[in-house]
């Protein structure tokens, strides 16, 4: 998959009067890269579009300027768009309230490692998490975790002839999956396998 470069970015001028159009049509695409996980998780599944639309908004609140800043972003952000054989997810713990979300996140240490994605019936595939820095203690598991799933062309080519697809969460305190994922939703991750 196509990563960004400078050349993919807008003035913050140009951003500002397109922004409306931009925000409209991203509001749009993530629908179809989000996937709820029991009713405490969500599984961001991020790609070009939506890394390009961060840096923008980024650019924007941070008035970030001259191509050597924008360059340092770009090499935050472009690690998070798929490379052609695996997914790059956001993986979010919710919990609203903060006692709750401490005690929670005291009791899901490594829970990153047990989130599963099945293509049909082949094997699941798990997560390589949070490359960048370590995000879970003895004591606790950070609410925000980076994954990546590597997938083999085997399962590619189930996905691509609409194989069914399966995401689980193996938590001991934490055990939920999801139904077949929307058509809509499987078409829109099978495009990060290009």
């Amino acid at each position: 998959m196509k990563k960004l470069t400078t050349a993919d970015l807008l003035s913050i001028e140009a951003y500002e009067a397109q922004r409306p159009a931009i925000r409209q049509a991203m509001m749009e695409h993530k629908k179809t890269r989000r996937v709820a996980l029991g009713p405490n998780a969500m599984l961001h599944f991020e790609d070009y579009m939506v890394m390009r639309y961060q840096v923008l908004e980024l650019i924007r609140v941070e008035k970030i300027t001259g191509e050597e800043n924008l360059k340092q972003e770009l090499e935050a952000y472009n690690p998070l768009i798929p490379d052609g054989s695996n997914l790059k997810v956001t993986f979010m713990l919710e919990y609203p309230d903060a006692e709750e979300r401490s005690q929670r996140l005291s009791q899901l240490i490594g829970i990153e490692e047990l989130i599963s994605i099945q293509i049909d019936d082949l094997a699941p595939v798990y997560p390589i998490a949070n490359e960048d820095l370590p995000r879970s203690t003895d004591e606790k598991t950070s609410a925000v975790h980076f994954l990546r799933f590597e997938f083999s062309d085997e399962m590619i080519a189930a996905a691509r002839d609409g194989a069914s697809w399966v995401i689980r969460c193996e938590h001991l305190n934490y055990q939920h999956s999801t139904e077949e994922l929307p058509e809509q939703i499987r078409q829109s991750l099978i495009g990060d396998f290009a």
